[in-house]
C-alpha cells in the first residue's frame, strides 16, 4: 500500500521490502538528528496491523505466543514472537492493549497470513482477529507522543497507529525517512525480522530472550527448544554489530557473506550510515567466531562488537544494550 508521504517533494523511496514508504527526503543525516532530538515523524506505514478483541485475548495470546501477556496492562508497549515446533522464530509482533483490544504490527506482507493463523486458532475462544492494515497506518517518534492525535489513533510505545486518512496530514513534525530509522535501530542493536533472521533463527541467536520472550511463562510451541538451548546448550549463531570501513564507498546489501579468514561465517543482515557512527551494520555469524575477530562483511572490513556472546544459553544474560528499544 504506496504511502501518500512519498509524494512529498525531495521524498525517495527505500529499496524493498520498505519501498512503499520514503527512505529518505534529501537529508538522511539530518533526518536522524531531528527523529533524535524529537522533532520528526518516521513513515512506517507498509507495516501491517491486526487487532484482536474479545475478552479471552490476553491469555490466549498468551498460550500461543512467547511473551507473559496474561497480566498486561492497559497502555504498556511490549513484543511477542510465534514459534513453530523447533523454536524457531515466525512473526514478531510489536503490541499493546487498548483495555479492549490488543493492537500489533508486524513486517510488511506478515499481517495477513498471521491473522488467518491466528483465526484458526480461536477455537471456542471469546476473540476476534482482525487485519486492519488498509485503516491504520504505522509511524514512529523519539521522542515524547505528540499531544493531539487524531482520533481513532493507538499508541504502541514510540510508534503510533494512525487511521491512513491521517496519514498524510502527519503530526505536525518534520518528515524523517525509513534510512534514519534502520540507522538507529542498527545502533541499538536491535534485530529486524526477515533481515537478521532466516528459516533457521531460535530467539537466542538474536538477542530477543528477556525482550519478546519470558522464560519463565506457561507452555507455548517451541517453549522446549528454547528451555533447552537456555539451560544446557548454546545457540550456533549469534547477532553482531559491525563497524564498517568508511573509506569504502558503498554498504554490504542483505544478506552479503561475512567472512573470517577467507572462510565464510555468517551474512550481513542490515547496514546504514549513521550520522555519528559512520557505515556500522547487524550481521549473524557461527558462534565460534572469536569475538575479536575482524571481520570481512560483503567484501568490506569490519571490526565487531559483541552484542549476543558466544556462550549465550545456559541462563547467560544477553546484552543490556538490546533492552533498549525504540517504542
Amino acid at each position: 500500500m504506496r504511502s501518500p508521504l512519498l509524494d512529498t517533494p525531495g521524498a525517495v523511496a527505500a529499496e524493498a521490502p520498505d519501498a512503499d514508504v520514503a527512505g529518505h527526503y534529501g537529508d538522511p543525516f539530518a533526518e536522524q538528528r531531528a527523529l533524535l532530538a524529537g522533532e520528526a515523524m518516521v513513515d512506517r506505514s507498509n507495516r501491517e496491523v491486526v487487532r484482536i478483541s474479545g475478552p479471552d485475548r490476553l491469555s490466549w495470546l498468551n498460550s500461543l505466543s512467547s511473551q507473559k501477556l496474561d497480566d498486561l496492562k492497559p497502555g504498556r508497549p511490549t513484543e511477542t514472537l510465534l514459534l513453530d515446533a523447533q523454536g524457531r522464530v515466525e512473526h514478531h509482533l510489536v503490541l499493546v492493549d487498548d483495555g479492549a483490544a490488543v493492537w500489533a504490527h508486524v513486517e510488511p506482507g506478515t499481517g495477513a497470513e498471521l491473522a488467518g493463523f491466528l483465526d484458526k486458532m480461536r477455537f471456542m475462544l471469546r476473540v476476534e482477529v482482525t487485519d486492519v492494515t488498509d485503516r491504520y497506518a504505522v509511524v514512529s517518534v523519539l521522542g515524547e507522543t505528540p499531544p493531539d492525535l487524531p482520533e481513532g489513533a493507538v499508541v504502541v510505545g514510540r510508534d503510533i497507529l494512525l487511521p491512513r486518512a491521517e496519514l498524510a496530514r502527519g503530526l505536525g513534525l518534520r518528515l524523517a525517512g525509513l534510512w534514519a530509522y534502520e540507522a538507529l535501530r542498527i545502533e541499538e542493536h536491535r534485530p529486524r525480522l526477515g533481515f537478521e533472521t532466516d528459516h533457521k533463527t531460535i530467539p537466542h541467536e538474536v538477542g530477543w530472550i528477556g525482550t519478546a520472550l519470558h522464560l519463565s511463562k506457561g507452555c507455548y510451541k517451541g517453549q522446549e527448544t528454547v528451555a533447552r538451548v537456555h539451560n544446557l546448550g548454546h545457540p550456533p549463531r549469534r547477532l553482531v554489530f559491525l563497524h564498517l570501513d568508511g573509506s569504502v564507498d558503498t554498504l554490504p546489501k542483505h544478506g552479503a557473506p561475512v567472512t573470517y579468514d577467507g572462510a565464510e561465517v555468517g551474512s550481513v543482515g542490515s547496514a546504514a550510515r549513521h550520522h555519528e557512527l559512520g557505515p556500522i551494520a547487524l550481521a549473524v555469524v557461527k558462534r565460534t567466531v572469536p569475538v575479536d575477530a575482524t571481520l570481512e562483511a560483503g567484501g568490506v572490513a569490519a571490526s565487531q562488537e559483541v552484542i549476543v556472546p558466544p556462550d549465550a544459553g545456559r541462563n547467560v544474560q544477553i546484552d543490556p544494550a538490546l533492552r533498549r528499544r525504540i517504542r
